[in-house]
């Protein structure tokens, strides 16, 4: 069956994931998010709605808030994983509070997130967490969930080559690289090519989970172990039996729970929290980090002994800034991919606009490249995207070629410092703009509103109102030498109303005329 045909299929049997929020704005912010993930919603303001939606269909994923108006996420929690134990659950709440953390966990949800959370990382547990469910249920598409790992620059070659060597190896791994440089990926991989290929792959990020949490997601606990623990509970290395068990952000694990893990890697048994009998791991542990591991080692911060242990093989993915030559490779991938998700036509990239995209740093590496595509498919004009159509933040410090500039001899953007073009007024200092702003203003808004929703942020009507008003007023001041009735007038606004705004929004400059 070719990728399409599988995906199409996927799209078919999987269920909607179900969102549990009172605040409307959560539920419309991780719809739109889903939506682009090319994944079916069903939202409910309250547990009392859901709880009645149960008895004619199951969610794939369900997403909970805690508190909430009548029953609570917790009660929620507690009713699905009484009916549908297999079920995966990621509770978020406001509250950012411990008590919640550790209920949340001991009545089996799969993860807890607070708010205000990173959208992308959202979506990124929401898809985790359908690789369980679908793993859990024997969906045979959760290999389509796993992308490709793409790559024809020689050092990418070099880690297909090791994925090969190490292919019947049960040795531990350390995978090393900037974030977004594709570590789960090649995970994933290590675990798809070898003798362990028929067993869970479990996935676990340690900077992601509570301090006082951890130890019990990855060792589990016994039934009254702490205030709460009303059930015994399995953890990740129960979980990952006979399979590979995925440490992500391994340099940020407490100090303490290094030395455990150091037990089981030299050992091979582990206790679970308030546990007495000793259980046996047979799980293939492999680790990565975007720290330097050797320093904080030095520092005081990594135990030596667990850092050897980890390190039998290292595994260095590189940058993207190391291998230029595969970004038209994986941007026409992502192209392909976001418009088969959307149901539209891929886009393509004009040679000018490829070579601008693959003389750029990219610090988020294969990763943020990912959601540039996604960002043009959505919102780049046309089928041929050229330089103009891009990003304002990627494009602000280009400065347009003259006719004797061919594209290869483009400057290098920089994302810190706009073009300065000097003002038709005499008497003005420069302004500071950007290539085709008048084309980009209103993208730029639309994306800084966007950042602020899924932030959380309060009041961003009115904190983006201020910032309008201010850019208008300081402009139209620059014209006019800081006249103000003049600016008021050519503003179209009263004299009283431009001395008002000038000082509620802490302008300085401008004098009567």
């Amino acid at each position: 069956m070719h990728q399409r045909q599988r995906d199409e299929a996927s799209a078919r049997t999987m269920k909607p994931i179900w969102i549990v929020d009172d605040d409307e704005s959560i539920r419309w912010v991780l719809e739109k998010a889903l939506a682009r993930e090319n994944l079916a919603t069903r939202s409910f303001s309250n547990v009392r709605d859901a709880v009645a939606a149960l008895e004619s269909g199951t969610p794939q994923v369900l997403v909970s808030d805690i508190r909430m108006p009548g029953e609570s996420g917790l009660e929620l929690l507690q009713i699905v994983k009484a009916r549908y134990p297999g079920l995966p659950v990621i509770v978020m709440t406001a509250f950012s509070d411990l008590d919640s953390a550790v209920a949340a966990f001991q009545g089996g949800a799969f993860e807890y997130l607070a708010k205000p959370f990173d959208l992308d990382k959202a979506v990124e547990l929401i898809r985790r967490a359908l690789e369980e469910s679908l793993r859990e249920s024997g969906d045979e598409q959760t290999a389509a969930e796993t992308p490709e790992i793409l790559g024809q620059a020689a050092a990418m070659q070099d880690v297909f080559r090791a994925i090969g060597r190490l292919s019947q190896s049960n040795v531990t791994v350390l995978i090393t690289g900037e974030s977004g440089t594709g570590k789960e990926l090649v995970a994933r991989a290590l675990h798809k090519h070898s003798p362990r290929a028929t067993q869970p792959f479990i996935a676990l990020n340690t900077a992601a989970i509570p301090k006082d949490l951890l130890e019990s997601e990855l060792f589990g606990h016994e039934r009254g172990a702490f205030t709460g623990a009303q059930a015994t509970r399995r953890g990740r290395f129960e979980q990952a039996e006979g399979g590979t068990l995925f440490l992500d952000e391994i340099g940020d694990m407490p100090f303490d729970l290094q030395t455990r893990l150091l037990r089981v890697l030299s050992d091979g048994h582990f206790y679970r929290v308030g546990g007495h009998q000793s259980l046996k791991a047979n799980v293939r542990v492999i680790a990565a980090t975007h720290q330097n591991l050797e320093q904080r080692v030095r520092e005081g911060l990594f135990r030596e002994d667990l850092y050897h242990r980890l390190n039998v093989i290292r595994l260095r993915l590189p940058s993207l800034r190391e291998r230029r030559d595969d970004i038209p490779l994986l941007v026409r991938h992502f192209l392909a991919q976001s418009a088969r998700q959307l149901g539209v036509e891929a886009k393509r990239l004009s040679d000018q606009a490829m070579h601008f995209l693959a003389s750029l740093d990219l610090p988020g590496n294969v990763r943020q490249l990912e959601n540039l595509c996604n960002w043009i498919t959505v919102m780049a004009p046309g089928q041929t995207v050229e330089i103009k159509d891009l990003p304002a933040e990627l494009t602000a410090g280009m400065v347009a070629p003259s006719n004797s500039t061919s594209a290869s001899q483009q400057p290098t953007a920089s994302l810190a410092e706009p073009i300065v073009i000097e003002s038709h007024h005499a008497a003005a200092p420069p302004l500071m703009v950007t290539q085709d702003d008048r084309s980009n203003w209103i993208i730029m808004l639309e994306t800084e509103a966007a950042k602020m929703l899924s932030a959380g942020k309060p009041e961003v009507m009115d904190a983006l109102g201020r910032q309008f008003e201010s850019a208008l007023i300081k402009t139209a001041l620059r014209h006019t030498h800081g006249r103000k009735n003049d600016a008021a007038i050519r503003l179209g606004i009263g004299r009283n109303t431009i001395t008002r705004k000038i000082q509620e929004l802490g302008i300085e400059g401008g004098k009567d005329d």
